[in-house]
């Protein structure tokens, strides 16, 4: 059985809400030098290098020989409030790879030492590279961090919450790389991280996992939907951050690093963001995350959180439309996150360490 959140009745979405973009204000990040072109059914601007496949597209490698490691995991965490009841469950295979350096968590009760009125939940993916220390750190010390640094659990306040987002990073940061001196490594890990506090949805991220949202169409005076087969669109909430993009370029170039003709930082790291990577930080690599915010409407239907092994294999609306097929046969969530990661790692020949999250907001 999946884990389950409930969350407290809301009041009537508004009509006006976009359903493919998000205001420049829900951003921590400042804005990219040059805004590109969206990528295909996007809520973020990626700002890229027009040689460079967008996020969006789908690659799909060919990879031989892949030793498979699956496994998923599940509770329940109730409150008894109508609204809304978020399921989620987490799924991983270490795909091609020798080792596993994926890290989740799913956490529906997220308010550890830090009680409130405001419910809070919390998932999070850490893709560790070089090895699984970094990731390791930063699922037993990002959240505590965040609650500590002051994530509103008795009034919601954006600014304060997201400030709070912020501030964790950098402390986790901070204290990863003291760990990683003392203990003489020097890996590093990407993040894409959910909180869950009221009716307020929190996505912060560093590096290139994803986070992609399934939002229904608008709905008639009457409540229907306008049209009743329509598709769920799907929308990146995440921004990639890789050596190669202008933007981070920029950043990496004015502290001294070099983007090597491969695209990589020091002709090695490919992303430019992450927990760790000590031995790059002094190159322009920073764990400042890209954050947006919004509120859950009635028309949110799921989120699916992905290591960058499930969007070399999936474009965001096709990981949507597989889920949504599997949600429609009735399948419990445990079951459909599963099913992502197999398609990714046995069908479509993920080479990668591959990891998912689906998040299902249901009307209590």
């Amino acid at each position: 059985m999946a884990r389950r959140l409930r969350l407290a009745a809301m009041e009537k979405p508004n009509q006006n809400y976009a359903a493919d973009s998000f205001s420049s204000e829900d951003l921590i990040s400042p804005p990219p030098v040059k805004k590109a072109k969206k990528s295909e059914e996007t809520g973020c601007d990626n700002t890229k290098d027009p040689k460079i496949p967008s996020g969006g597209e789908e690659v799909i490698p060919a990879v031989d020989n892949r030793a498979a490691e699956e496994g998923s995991s599940s509770c329940i965490s109730e409150e008894k409030k109508k609204g809304f009841v978020v399921e989620a469950d987490v799924a991983e295979d270490k795909g091609a790879r020798q080792a596993m350096e994926d890290v989740s968590l799913v956490l529906p009760d997220a308010s550890l030492d830090f009680p409130g009125k405001l419910r809070c939940g919390h998932f999070a993916i850490y893709d560790g590279h070089g090895g699984r220390l970094a990731a390791e750190f930063a699922k037993k010390h990002l959240h505590l961090n965040v609650l500590s640094s002051g994530l509103p659990r008795e009034l919601m306040d954006l600014k304060v919450a997201k400030k709070a987002i912020l501030d964790g990073f950098r402390n986790t940061d901070e204290l990863l790389l003291q760990e990683s001196v003392s203990g003489g490594w020097q890996d590093g890990a990407t993040a894409v991280c959910v909180w869950i506090v009221d009716q307020k949805v929190f996505i912060a991220n560093i590096g290139d996992a994803k986070a992609v949202l399934a939002r229904s169409s608008p709905t008639d005076e009457s409540g229907s939907h306008t049209e009743a087969c329509n598709p769920l669109k799907a929308i990146v909430l995440t921004r990639e951050h890789k050596a190669i993009y202008p933007q981070e370029r920029s950043r990496i170039q004015k502290s001294g690093g070099v983007v090597s003709s491969n695209g990589r930082l020091q002709g090695r790291l490919e992303v430019s963001r992450a927990f760790g990577d000590r031995q790059f930080k002094k190159y322009g690599v920073i764990a400042t995350p890209d954050i947006h915010a919004f509120e859950l409407t009635e028309r949110e239907d799921f989120m699916i959180l992905g290591c960058d092994g499930l969007w070399e294999v999936f474009g965001p609306s096709d990981a949507v439309g597989f889920v949504q097929k599997l949600l429609k046969e009735g399948l419990p969530v445990s079951t459909i996150s599963r099913r992502l990661v197999k398609e990714a790692v046995k069908e479509r020949r993920c080479k990668d360490n591959c990891t998912a999250i689906v998040i299902v907001f249901k009307r209590g």
